[in-house]
């Protein structure tokens, strides 16, 4: 099967395992693993292989039907999948989407809007083996705010997301990533803040492995004044595996008063493996405070010493030191049940990798 691929000579690919995504949508059939849904109220959808599983969802004020592609390059190739429409004022029960890949490749949109001051919570998560493909458009009205976590733990394959994002004035994304699978990543996102002190927080933990790579590419725009930008990533490469974090925040000339943070940050748990980091500020305005930083290093020497002079075997020493970098990006999930589900997953990751 040949698929048209974006190329590694695009500024905006270069760090891509193209390469990774052709060699998942090519893996052989598996059994069908067990849906993974939390312990929540509200609506649960069930994708296998890009199709719902009619028997095991349960919709709730969710649609499932065809939705208009975009023109990103991945994103495009999803026609179909689900969306939710909340009218002014209207707060929903949690939307879960587990997405379950049995090998081949599988493309699913979505569609998230919220009228004026409203507020929802999506929790989706990613098992199996193959190449899951998801587009994602959100927009959101003023005042409206919507909480989302994405968990990827697939045991083999690849995942690639594209989120698109509109902020009405005052309205509030947060958005929190974790790649705890034996699966290639690719998140790519981009979030234009277009009404006055719209508030986006953007951010999350790659964890990989083996020869595995994983990445990011976000970039937030700043459309409006008095915006509030935050990008927090925390990456952790073992073996010979890479991770790669691209971060971007654009202020437009007129943005005046924008905050804008950006903390890039990796940890090699082998010198064989590979962080690459790309922290870039665009700004046309004169009255902003925008800062960023970007750290690559290794577990702190002092403290594993300190640790084993305290009787603490070196393996639980360094799953405690690398527990805590990554549990900074995870512990801005609010909802409780969720937190604890993408701590468990990290925690797995790291006895295993450890």
């Amino acid at each position: 099967m040949t698929l048209d691929l974006p190329s590694t000579r695009e500024e905006a690919w270069r760090w891509a395992d193209l390469g990774g995504i052709a060699a998942a949508a090519a893996l052989t059939p598996i059994t069908r693993p067990d849906a993974q849904f939390l312990d929540l109220p509200g609506a649960k959808l069930l994708f296998v292989d890009g199709v719902l599983d009619d028997a095991a969802s349960d919709l709730h004020r969710v649609c499932v039907g065809d939705l208009t592609p975009g023109a990103h390059a991945l994103g495009k190739r999803a026609t179909r999948g689900w969306s939710l429409h909340l009218d002014a004022q209207a707060v929903a029960h949690p939307v879960q989407v587990v997405h379950v890949a049995t090998g081949g490749d599988n493309h699913v949109a979505a569609e998230i809007v919220l009228d004026t001051d409203t507020s929802a919570q999506v929790v989706e998560t990613f098992v199996g083996a193959g190449w899951s493909n998801r587009n994602t458009r959100i927009r959101l009205g003023k005042a409206a705010r919507l909480m989302r976590a994405v968990r990827m733990t697939q045991g083999a394959g690849f995942v690639t997301l594209r989120d698109e994002a509109e902020l009405g004035e005052g309205a509030s994304l947060i958005g929190t990533m974790l790649a705890a699978g034996d699966q290639g990543v690719r998140i790519d996102a981009a979030i234009t803040l277009a009404g006055e002190g719209g508030y986006a927080e953007y951010g999350g933990a790659l964890l990989t492995r083996d020869r595995l790579k994983q990445e990011c590419a976000v970039r937030v725009r700043h459309a409006e004044p008095n915006g509030q930008s935050h990008q927090l990533w925390r990456a952790v490469a073992a073996d010979q595996s890479q991770a790669s974090l691209a971060a971007a925040v654009e202020v437009a000339r007129h943005a005046q008063k924008t905050d804008g943070e950006q903390s890039l940050r990796g940890l090699l748990l082998h010198r064989t493996a590979t962080v690459n980091l790309k922290p870039e500020l665009e700004i046309f305005a004169d009255d902003v405070k925008c800062a960023h930083g970007a750290t690559v290093g290794e577990l702190d020497a002092r403290a594993l010493f300190y640790m084993a002079s305290r009787g603490i075997p070196a393996p639980r020493a360094k799953a405690l030191l690398t527990k805590a970098f990554v549990a900074d990006a995870l512990d801005r999930i609010a909802d409780e049940t969720v937190r604890a589900a993408f701590a468990a997953d990290a925690d797995a990751w790291l006895e295993s990798a450890l």
